[in-house]
Parts: structure tokens; sequence; C-alpha cells
């Protein structure tokens, strides 16, 4: 056993689909999604916060179809974005079929309240037609009236017999592009369900904890939920769901994998929570400093410790750091060794300074030694 092995996650086995460029399941790193908020029908705005969504790293979107003015406004929301879009769709199987001709890169949909296996069908012909992907989207707090009638309450027994009835309908029709969610707002419930959903087929998984809440509490209830999952290597595409600001869902999302060393995107902060012992204003310097660097994209570790207790032992596992040291003067680590010291007041400046450049150095020499990247090339 090597001194690292306990940092490895084996992911779960499943097939690969493709969300428009995007693979997901199989060895595909695993995407991070997030959904609009705006009126599908008002272009303008959809395609403005999809343009948010793009620079904050997501890697698909959805957006919501409820109406025909929602598909006829698809085709330009589809040609303008730069990564690809799910229509989510509920009921109306039509709406399913106009987005897929619209340009939607994948169809969310539940099989089973579109109507007939004959609408299935058509949708089915849709997709297949188009070039489209789906997801089975089974969720706790719409259940189907039998299967509530057969367990009593949502369950996962209940919910996974949905998907896997769903999913035999898909199958019927010759149809295996898709990946299936369970979602519920209840952590054990969702855990359990696609614990259990893991093991009865191999299809991708796009996680998630549905309706978690607020930017604050469904982002520790996504993270205690969706963490589980990862951990265990169940989990091909995630979506955190807050009632928030669209861009805040991919932030969480990312700081996630990142934590579990599933996915690297931008720099990550290592720092400590500040005491007595401090030889700076630590959680100041490290607000500014992680809005300051908020547009690095290339994977790095900084760290920033208030004094000499953990800030050197730090420093040698981070890219970049910074040690807190009397009078006012500081010592900063290059690559886990002391290079420099700093004054206060050139702290953030200094070290936004030397990220920057040194990203920058990272990117040219990715480009001189590595051929056109795919999608995800941030992982």
């Amino acid at each position: 056993m090597t001194i690292r092995s306990y940092r490895q996650i084996i992911r779960r086995r499943c097939r690969q689909i493709r969300v428009g460029p995007v693979a997901v399941g199989g060895d595909a790193p695993i995407t991070v999604q997030s959904m609009t908020n705006t009126p599908t029908s008002d272009a303008v705005a959809t395609i403005g916060q999809i343009r948010r969504l793009e620079e904050a790293g997501a890697d698909i979107v959805r957006v919501s179809c409820p109406d025909e003015d929602s598909t006829a406004a698809m085709p330009a929301i589809t040609r303008a974005a730069k990564v690809p879009i799910v229509a989510d769709i509920h009921f109306h199987y039509r709406r399913a079929i106009e987005a897929a001709k619209a340009g939607a890169a994948c169809l969310r949909i539940n099989p089973g309240n579109i109507g007939s296996q004959e609408r299935v069908r058509e949708v089915v012909k849709a997709a297949k037609d188009h070039g489209c992907s789906m997801r089975i989207g089974v969720n706790a707090g719409s259940l189907e009236r039998d299967l509530l009638e057969k367990y009593g309450e949502p369950c996962p027994e209940a919910m996974v017999e949905s998907a896997l009835n769903h999913a035999k309908m898909l199958e019927d029709e010759d149809f295996r592009e898709f990946k299936i969610s369970v979602k519920a707002s209840d952590v054990f419930l969702a855990v359990a369900a696609y614990q259990q959903l893991a093991d009865a087929c191999d299809y991708p998984l796009h996680i998630g904890i549905t309706e978690a809440g607020g930017l604050r509490a469904g982002t520790i209830k996504s993270a205690i939920g969706m963490g589980s999952l990862l951990w265990a290597g169940i989990g091909d595409t995630i979506r955190v769901s807050l009632s928030a600001d669209p861009v805040e869902e991919v932030k969480a999302g990312y700081e996630m994998l990142k934590s579990l060393g599933l996915r690297r995107r931008g720099v990550t902060v290592v720092a400590c929570p500040s005491c007595a012992r401090q030889q700076f204003d630590v959680i100041k310097t490290v607000e500014v400093l992680e809005e300051r660097l908020a547009h690095i994209t290339t994977p790095m570790t900084v760290s920033v410790i208030g004094c000499v207790v953990n800030g050197p032992g730090e420093a040698r596992e981070t890219d970049i750091g910074l040690t807190g040291g009397g009078n006012g003067t500081h010592m900063v680590y290059v690559a886990g060794q002391p290079d420099h010291k700093l004054q206060n007041a050139d702290i953030v400046a200094h070290l936004v300074g030397m990220v920057e450049r040194k990203a920058a150095e990272i990117e040219a020499t990715k480009q001189k030694c590595e051929p056109a990247s795919p999608a995800l090339a941030d992982n």
C-alpha cells in the first residue's frame, strides 16, 4: 500500500453516452451541470445566463421547455450556446420532439408521464433522427400512483423500480443512449436509491439532491449526499440544486469534485481559520484572494496560513504558499520551498500576480506539448 492509496476512488463501471460532444459515463470525467431559471421563451435572457454558466465552467446546461414558446426559442439558444443544451420536458411529448428538432443535445423526460408507448416511440424516433441522448429523471415527489400504493410511501425500492420501468420503455424501442437520476430532497432516501440503482443497471447516473435549499444549507446538504455517492464511485454527471444564482451550483459542483480529487479546475485555496497567532488578517485576505483568482481555470493550489505552526507544512504540499511571520514580514513558498519574503501590504496583489504568471506558464507548456484537447480539458 502506497502512502497515497487511501485517496483513490474506484468509479463504478458503466456504459458511456454522449450529450452532444460531451461524453458521460465510462471513463469520461464527471461533468458538472446547472439549469437556467430565466423564461426559456426569452432567448436573450436565457443565452445571457448560459454565457455566465459557461464562464463558471458548466459542461452541460439544462433549460425547461414547458410550452411552445419555449421550444420556439430553442434554435436560437442551442446555436448560441458553447455547451450542450438539455431540454427539460414534462408531460407534453410534442415539446420533446420540438426540442430535438431545435438542436437540444439531450431530452430530460419521464417516459411514463408523456403518455402511451406510441408517444414514447415518437420521442425516441426524434432523438435518434437528431442525435439526442436522454435522461430518465425520477423524483421522490412525483412517483407514479401505483408505486406509491404498492410501497406505501416514496422509498428507494419504489424509485429504482420506477427508473427501471422507464428504462425498459426506451429499451423496448431499441434506445439505450440515456442516463438515469433518482433524486430526492431527503439525503438518506436519495443516497439509498442511487446505491440500489447503481447495482441494478449499467447506465450512467446523473446524481443530485433535489430541492436542496438555499446557498449555504443546500450546498451543505448536497455535499453530504452527493459526496457520499461520489466517494463510493457512484455518479457520472452532477447537478447541485440550489435556490440561488445557478452559477453558484457550478462552483459548488466543482468544489465537491476537487475535494475528492475527481476533477480539478481553478485555484484551490488552503487556508487556516485563523486564531490569536495570526500575523495578518487571514479571513479578509482569503476572501479577497478567492475573488481576485476566480478567473483562473488552470488547476493550482495556494496555501494561506497565518503563522508558522502549520504554515511551512501546508506550503510543502501546495504550488504557492504564504506563511505569516513576525513584524509584518511573511514567507512565500514556491513548489514547497521557501522562496522570498513579503510585507503585509503586498499580500493579495503579490499572490495574484504569482498565480497568474504560473497559470500562463502552465498553459503555454500544455499548448506546446499536447495535441488539440477535447472538451473537459481542465481535468
